[in-house]
């Protein structure tokens, strides 16, 4: 086993935590990271490991924002015409007509139905939270609570049983492992279902803990002037509810009824784009520097999220990752605890549950069907062990996520890391339990 080479991995993500600690970009983190990883491993040249055109850490990135740079650019546009137009005032101020103002807890719940729903419906991630910080804010503003516990319902709505959990999800997690092992969406349905409730009822509850400390402590909407729209459409009337919430239901309809066209998510975000261009004429004066406000962030979201991923595709693809792969099949207990814990890790190293299943269902998978593992429970014991350590400090979905909401790394990552990884860790011991009783 190459001690020295699994020492280099591990530095290399501590050394990317530290960059980030000390608020460095990512985008010169990951590659100084990557480096260090290559120091203590054979994989001469290391320059050309990392800026070479085959295999290096460039063509992992560039591979990345090729691949998504569409989705973030069109996403951001139509996240700043929903904000700028004053719409997701309209549909905010909607949603507290409806779970009232009294009971602030009643509107993180309804934010949390919102976020799950559109993730079960096959929204991307990076879309639905491009959509619904705008919205989450002047709700939070009006109900005067702390605006860190965004986090909660936005990341356990997203991230938790309708990304990894439920019988049918149309995420990747559920997609990648269906593809590889030849098995169905609704893959281990009592598994996925009973996961999915323990996963609801440990948010629900933590969420209802979170904001009772938070009123305890006295805190409050708390929010940098800096990350407030200063718009002057923003002083304008609002468009109505219906007209607001038109570019997003088109949106999803879209997505949902076309499911099976490619690339039908960049259609229906142009679509919502040109349609809220339409229908929000009237408080978007400037339509020009809309358009240019939401293509300058989405570059950066881009290439923050594709620096991560490179990172951990480098530092899973050296020679020393092999003898990590022989500790994670020496953890004791059933076989489907080691197979859920080494697609954990691999989260955790490259930043990416879906990077993790991805790795997992061609390196793991085999090993354990071999064992003779039901290539269902396979299924859905990789996509929910992706999750379990994804939620890092150099994760591309929490520093957008904190772009977005002008919170902090400190403001979040305990909120993120338990309504992520904590929750899949509920899920995971949930399915090593039905495991030795047989039911899984």
């Amino acid at each position: 086993m190459d001690i020295l080479g699994i020492f280099g991995i591990l530095l290399g993500v501590l050394t990317i935590i530290l960059f980030i600690i000390k608020k460095f970009n990512i985008i010169i983190a990951a590659p100084i990271a990557t480096i260090v990883v290559l120091l203590f491993n054979d994989v001469p040249p290391i320059l050309e490991t990392v800026f070479g055109k085959e295999n290096s850490y460039m063509t992992a990135l560039a591979g990345f924002v090729a691949s998504n740079f569409a989705i973030f650019l069109l996403g951001s546009i139509l996240a700043k015409y929903m904000d700028k137009s004053g719409a997701t005032i309209s549909i905010a101020n909607k949603v507290l007509s409806v779970v009232g103002t009294k009971n602030p807890y009643n509107a993180l719940v309804a934010l949390f139905i919102i976020s799950a729903i559109l993730t079960y419906g096959g929204i991307n991630v990076f879309v639905i939270i491009f959509a619904l910080i705008p919205m989450a804010k002047p709700i939070f503003k009006q109900l005067n609570i702390s605006w860190k516990l965004v986090t909660i319902p936005v990341f356990g709505g997203t991230s938790t049983f309708t990304m990894t959990m439920l019988p049918g999800a149309p995420s990747l997690h559920n997609i990648v492992p269906s593809t590889a092992l030849g098995t169905t969406l609704t893959a281990a349905p009592l598994i996925g279902i009973v996961t999915s409730i323990a996963a609801i009822v440990f948010l629900l509850v933590f969420m209802k803990i979170s904001l009772s400390k938070s009123l305890r402590n006295n805190e409050t909407f708390n929010v940098d002037e800096k990350v407030e729209s200063s718009d002057a459409t923003s002083k304008r009337k609002p468009p109505s509810f219906i007209i607001s919430l038109l570019p997003i239901i088109v949106l999803l309809a879209i997505i949902l009824i076309f499911s099976s066209v490619s690339n039908i998510i960049i259609v229906a975000l142009i679509v919502a784009i040109l349609l809220s261009a339409i229908l929000f004429r009237k408080q978007i004066a400037q339509q020009k520097e809309v358009l240019n406000q939401g293509a300058a962030e989405s570059v950066s979201s881009t290439i923050t999220t594709g620096s991560t991923i490179a990172f951990g595709s480098i530092a899973t693809s050296v020679p020393a990752f092999k003898g990590v792969f022989q500790l994670i099949q020496s953890i004791p207990g059933p076989p489907v605890l080691s197979l859920m814990i080494g697609t954990g890790l691999i989260g955790d190293i490259t930043a990416s549950a879906v990077g993790a299943i991805g790795i997992s269902v061609a390196n793991f998978a085999p090993y354990y069907l071999e064992m003779g593992l039901d290539p269902e429970t396979v299924h859905r014991a990789i996509a929910i062990g992706s999750g379990a350590l994804s939620i890092v400090p150099y994760s591309g979905f929490l520093i957008i996520f904190n772009n977005l909401t002008g919170l902090t790394m400190k403001d979040t990552f305990k909120n993120g890391f338990i309504s992520i990884s904590v929750t899949h860790w509920i899920a995971m011991a949930v399915i090593v339990i039905m495991a030795l009783l047989g039911l899984a």
